[in-house]
């Protein structure tokens, strides 16, 4: 509870949770929870499953350059990550997600992290291709259409700055080694050069164009499936909006669960979703109880699963604290994770 991360979190989620909540008629709002058809739950769920396993598969791509590793090895430890990322603070589940991968296949967390953040980049790209398409049809405020051009920019230079690491490693190293070797203290410089090559490996699927390509349309492919989680939960409402304007909400509730918030994604998920479905004629108490429940059916099934996977694999919360302290500062490397710089910079 004294780590500033988690009340900064507490803070932005309860400012989220706050304007999603103002002026919201609680009869009207309970009502809709009561009468809505829980039964349109049951093919969004498993669509959802069906985008984990996808998720599993791109991810199984990514690390071809590091180690082949089976889909039936990967999808538990996808699945255990989103939980991780549910459940604990700063989307430490992702760090989970290369923790557990180390422990289970001896893949180092550095090069498996990098995938991982590549992820969340190709992520984002399709979250602004989603807004691209659907952003001239969509009344929105000012504020968003900002926060909108401040995500694209971020994204967009992010990807450049790891093309250049990837496409030419070699350059890069050199740059990184002078920045290294005048900053950092002598007894950290091997060590910190282990981690940017072990990084560098991770990287590894930017520099095929072809590969690049297939990971963007699995994406597209992924996102596209979870709108048609957010069009199944819709139909147990009374209330219909265009699949165009489902995609731009998809788009912007998880650009906005960028920001730092709590576990779950508790209000910065809930508030633009919402203020979405009002801007196209949704009344505030349905368009609030349709976002909670959608919410609530995103989190809890891969929650539990999640839990289940942990269990079988004998894990317990002190590996998930392990885990989120590595995001902070990462294990001394061992010799056999290591890799030689002639390796990864052919």
């Amino acid at each position: 509870m004294r780590h500033w991360k988690l009340w900064l979190g507490l803070i932005i989620s309860a400012l989220f949770l706050g304007i999603a909540l103002y002026g919201l008629d609680l009869a009207h709002f309970w009502e809709s929870l009561r009468e809505a058809n829980y039964w349109w739950l049951i093919p969004g769920i498993a669509i959802y499953f069906a985008t984990v396993w996808a998720r599993a598969w791109r991810w199984q791509s990514m690390l071809n350059h590091i180690a082949p590793v089976p889909l039936r090895v990967l999808f538990p430890i996808v699945v255990i990550g989103y939980m991780g990322n549910n459940v604990y603070p700063a989307r430490a589940g992702e760090v989970l997600r290369s923790y557990v991968l180390r422990r289970n296949c001896g893949i180092a967390m550095s090069a498996s992290l990098a995938t991982v953040v590549l992820e969340r980049l190709f992520d984002g790209l399709v979250m602004l291709l989603f807004v691209a398409i659907t952003l001239p049809f969509a009344p929105l405020p000012d504020t968003f259409r900002a926060l909108v051009l401040g995500f694209s920019a971020l994204f967009i230079l992010a990807m450049i700055g790891f093309i250049a690491l990837a496409t030419h490693p070699q350059r890069m190293s050199r740059l990184y080694t002078v920045a290294v070797d005048r900053f950092a203290p002598a007894v950290l410089r091997p060590h910190i050069h282990g981690l940017f090559d072990r990084f560098i490996i991770g990287l590894q699927s930017l520099r095929s164009p072809r590969e690049m390509m297939i990971i963007l349309a699995t994406s597209t492919l992924i996102w596209l499936g979870e709108t048609l989680k957010y069009w199944f939960v819709m139909h147990a409402f009374p209330f219909e909006v265009s699949f165009l304007v489902l995609m731009l909400m998809t788009a912007i509730v998880n650009l906005f669960t960028t920001i730092p918030s709590t576990p779950g994604y508790i209000g910065t998920f809930d508030a633009p979703g919402i203020a979405i479905l009002t801007q196209f004629g949704v009344p505030h108490a349905l368009a609030a109880g349709y976002t909670l429940v959608l919410h609530v059916a995103l989190w809890l099934p891969v929650t539990l699963l999640g839990g289940w996977y942990m269990l079988r694999q004998s894990l317990s919360w002190r590996d998930m604290e392990r885990a989120a302290a590595l995001r902070e500062q990462t294990a001394p490397a061992t010799p056999e994770d290591t890799p030689t710089t002639q390796q990864v910079l052919p």
